[in-house]
């Protein structure tokens, strides 16, 4: 996520720790990578802004989506490297 949104690491982090810690995102733990989801049992309104969200910003998402596919699948490569 840091490449794909160009800020620091700690700053990152820190936001992903505020979602999860305000019941926003789930995370599992494999290794050294983190994986974020959204939380199961978010109301449904909560999933209705996040939809207009995405609408709203989906030239920027693109730009993001594309950015992450540059990097390819890290922990495939991460594998192959053991």
């Amino acid at each position: 996520m840091t490449h794909a949104l160009e800020e620091s690491q700690p700053k990152v982090s820190r936001h992903l720790a505020q979602l999860r810690n305000c019941g926003l995102l789930s995370d599992r733990r494999d290794g050294q990578w983190v994986y974020y989801c959204l939380a199961p049992a978010l109301p449904n309104w909560i999933e209705d802004i996040l939809k207009a969200a995405q609408q709203g910003q989906a030239e920027r998402l693109a730009l993001l989506q594309n950015r992450l596919a540059s990097m390819g699948n890290r922990p495939e490569r991460r594998l192959t490297m053991c």
